[in-house]
């Protein structure tokens, strides 16, 4: 079979590897589609992760039909549509320095077990949308750090992938939410998708339209801030932390999945009178499969997020649009 290896800083090659054997607690997967994430770029830069000699096999984000199960597996079988769970594989984290990428033809899934290491999905559920559900429960983590309530209101900086997710999962949880951005593009992206409301930073004052939005919550006699209960940072740029740390109300909460490359500063003593909460959202602890009910429910609100699709014939130039700043928002390996 076919499998995209990272083979040194900076390049990758497809590569003609073993197909896999099923073991008896085994199953194999054919892979139908796999997302690229701006993880895969950095690891591609690095030479693999971690950095060292020989091959990294690449892809994280996968969706594809069984096509072999060993004896001793239950719940699956031949022809069932599934995600994965890249975590739960015993031989390391799959594309992200384990023995097996998702960036192949097949993909064994060792010691499958449906609700840890897979998920069955309905067969009307389109594959390029299927291979969101990684991606996607980073910005179900990121939401439920913030603790929401039906009724609030939100706001997502940024309207990347993990963005535009978390704005999908705020407003299936009844949650008015406000998305903000510089690229006209992902604005209506948002809009189209869910978003109340649509805030270009780059022209607008944004904690002006904010209160015209969501209400007026001041601290003090005299004073306006916006009465928004939730902001999450899906941007990771220092403006939107400086912003929320201006703006916020009493006791708003900031969940921030977003990676921050630089320090950011944080003023804690006027920050004391607004008791913001603010948590650091990393990965997916339980929400790799919980959120796929989220995309069987909403499938066609996050297939809006994909914005390319890319057959595995062409994965080089996929990897190329994918790591090129601003050239696409989502893209899908399809095979």
């Amino acid at each position: 079979m076919k499998s995209v290896v990272v083979t040194g800083a900076g390049t990758t090659e497809v590569l003609n590897v073993e197909r896999p054997i099923v073991g008896p607690a085994d199953a194999l997967l054919a892979v139908k589609a796999c997302g690229i994430c701006g993880s895969d770029s950095f690891y591609m830069h690095i030479g693999g992760v971690p950095p060292r000699q020989g091959n990294t096999p690449l892809g994280h984000e996968i969706a594809g039909e069984i096509v072999e199960v060993g004896p001793e597996v239950t719940g699956l079988a031949v022809g069932d549509h599934v995600v994965v769970n890249p975590m739960a594989s015993p031989t390391g984290i799959i594309g992200n320095g384990g023995a097996r990428g998702g960036l192949a033809e097949f993909l064994l899934i060792e010691q499958a077990v449906v609700g840890e290491s897979v998920a069955i999905i309905p067969d009307h559920v389109p594959w390029h949308v299927a291979a969101l559900n990684e991606p996607m429960a980073v910005a179900r983590h990121a939401v439920n750090r913030a603790n929401p309530v039906a009724g609030e209101k939100a706001v997502v900086f940024g309207a990347g992938p993990i963005g535009l997710g978390a704005l999908i999962d705020l407003t299936l949880r009844g949650i008015d939410t406000v998305v903000i951005d510089v690229q006209p593009t992902r604005l209506a992206k948002a809009l189209a998708i869910g978003a109340s409301a649509a805030i270009d930073s780059s022209k607008e004052d944004v904690a002006a339209r904010l209160i015209e939005l969501h209400g007026d919550s001041p601290l003090r006699p005299g004073e306006s801030r916006p009465s928004t209960d939730i902001y999450i940072d899906a941007a990771g740029v220092p403006a939107v932390i400086t912003s929320v740390q201006r703006f916020a109300k009493h006791g708003a909460r900031l969940s921030i999945p977003a990676v921050h490359k630089s320090p950011v500063e944080v003023d804690f003593g006027a920050l004391l009178s607004t008791e913001l909460t603010i948590t650091l959202s990393r990965g997916y602890p339980t929400e790799i499969f919980e959120v796929t009910y989220d995309i069987v429910a909403a499938w066609d609100r996050y297939a809006q997020i994909v914005s390319d699709m890319v057959p595995f014939t062409e994965v080089q130039e996929a990897l190329t649009l994918a790591g090129t700043p601003g050239a696409a928002d989502k893209v899908v390996v399809t095979f």
